[in-house]
Formats: C-alpha cells, sequence, structure tokens
C-alpha cells in the first residue's frame, strides 16, 4: 500500500503579488476613465465639464507644451529644494531632541503645537515674509516636511534596542558615537518613511502656493492660467499630470525604501 502524500502549493513569490497589485490597480484605474468617460453622455455631470476623452487627449499633449514642461520643472525644483532642507534640519533636530530626554521633554509641547497648524493658513504669512513666489513655495515646505521626518525620526529612535547602545557604551563609546553608530542607523527605516510621507505633501504645499502666488510659475500658475481661459480640459489635464507625478514619487521612494532597507522590512514581517 502506498501512502499518499499531501504536497502543500508553494507560496507565490513577491514579484508574483506586486504584479498582482499592478494589474488590479490598472484595472481599477480604467474602470474609473470608463465611468467617468460614460457619465457625459449620461448626463450625469455638469455641461461645462469636457468629457474624459477629451481630458485624456489634451493630457497627451501638455508633454508637447514648452509652457507646461517648465511649469513642471518649476515646482519639481521648489519640491526637492524644500525636501533637501527639511531633511537636512529636521532629521539632525530629531537625532538632538531622540537623544538627550530633556530638550525632547522640553521641546514636545512646541512640536505638538505647532504640528497640526494647516500649512495652507500660513501661505498669506509667506508670501509676506518671502515676496519672491518660489521662496514662498519653498519655506513652506520646508516647514509643512520637517514634522513628519521629525516625528518619524523620534520614532525610530524610540525603536532602538537599549541592550546595543549599553553594549557600545560599555566599550568605551561616547554619547555621540552611540547615536551616529546604533541610534541613527536603527531609525533610518522610520526616517526613509517619513521622507516618502514628505514626498506626497510637497507637491500639495507647491501647488496651493503657485495657485495663490502664480507669479512664480509651476503647475499651480498653469492651472490659474488654464482657469482664466475657461480652459476646464487644461485644467483637468493639469490635475492629471500632478496626480501622476505624485504617484511616481511615491512608488519610487516605496522601491527605494523596499531596497535599502529589506532587512527591516523581513524583521518586521512587513516585506512586499
Amino acid at each position: 500500500m502506498t501512502a499518499q502524500h499531501e504536497r502543500t502549493p508553494p507560496a507565490r513569490g513577491a514579484g508574483a503579488r506586486r504584479g498582482e497589485r499592478v494589474l488590479l490597480g490598472a484595472a481599477g484605474v480604467v474602470a474609473f476613465l470608463a465611468v467617468a468617460e460614460a457619465a457625459g453622455p449620461a448626463g450625469l455631470v455638469p455641461d461645462a465639464l469636457p468629457y474624459m476623452s477629451d481630458v485624456l487627449i489634451e493630457a497627451a499633449r501638455l508633454p508637447l507644451d514648452a509652457g507646461f514642461r517648465a511649469d513642471v520643472l518649476a515646482t519639481l525644483a521648489a519640491c526637492a529644494s524644500g525636501l533637501a532642507i527639511a531633511i537636512g534640519v529636521a532629521v539632525p533636530a530629531g537625532l538632538l531632541l531622540g537623544t538627550v530626554p530633556f530638550l525632547e521633554r522640553s521641546a514636545r509641547p512646541l512640536v505638538e503645537f505647532l504640528r497640526p497648524i494647516p500649512s495652507v493658513s500660513l501661505i498669506p504669512l509667506a508670501m509676506f515674509l518671502f515676496p519672491a513666489g518660489q521662496d514662498a513655495k519653498t519655506a513652506l515646505i520646508v516647514y509643512t516636511c520637517s514634522w513628519p521626518l521629525l516625528i518619524n525620526t523620534l520614532y525610530g529612535l524610540g525603536d532602538v534596542d537599549p541592550l546595543a547602545k549599553e553594549t557600545l557604551r560599555g566599550f568605551g563609546f561616547g554619547p555621540a558615537a552611540v547615536a551616529l553608530r546604533v541610534s541613527l542607523p536603527s531609525a533610518a527605516p522610520f526616517i526613509a518613511t517619513g521622507v516618502r510621507i514628505a514626498v506626497a505633501v510637497t507637491l500639495i504645499v507647491a501647488v496651493s502656493v503657485e495657485l495663490l502666488a502664480p507669479g512664480g510659475g509651476g503647475i499651480g500658475a498653469f492651472l490659474s492660467l488654464a482657469g482664466s481661459a475657461n480652459r476646464v480640459d487644461r485644467m483637468l489635464a493639469a490635475t492629471l499630470w500632478a496626480g501622476a507625478l505624485g504617484l511616481a514619487a511615491n512608488l519610487l521612494c516605496a522601491a527605494a525604501e523596499r531596497r535599502a532597507f529589506r532587512w527591516h522590512h523581513t524583521r518586521t514581517g512587513e516585506a512586499a
């Protein structure tokens, strides 16, 4: 009599799961576009709005427009410079507060007070302090992006294994060496998550400032100009491109984070 052995089917790899998510996401986008296109002839949307097919055609034409390309570059330049400054300010500040408990307790009330203030409410102040539109955008991006970077740095430092720090101290290393050799590398995955959150915020802040101060150029300025010309199709097409840029930036950051900190996702059971 032969024994029958049940075979467990092999688990799907990460690539297969990621491909399935991509296909499902693409199907969702196609379904949304189809519903939006059908809503026009069915009379479910105002007559002033163009059909989705017209918006997509205009979106395909926009990259050929030199003015639109210049506006996109102006927005991306402000986002990149503001994010770089925020990283250079918030991460060292978080490292200092996270390693000196007295400073962290003293600064915590101020952080909790300033962090919930909407960045949009500070646009008039930024425009008053920085008459140049590009400077106002950069300043607000720095302010808004600093909070997720600071909070994630503090959270990551709180997750550091205390035994590792005590071991390094036992070998005679000082607080600065412990922070740079143990605390900062351990908190790096959390800092990377803060960067990914901040990247999504930069585009929102930049376009918001450009809508109110279109003199400095940018996607928001392009939207304002299209709106004044009653070109709703160009407005919606530029909005689609803004969303596509935000999605692409988030995907790139997520892919870089998975590749750089695969060990962290594996340890926490979050590997994609």
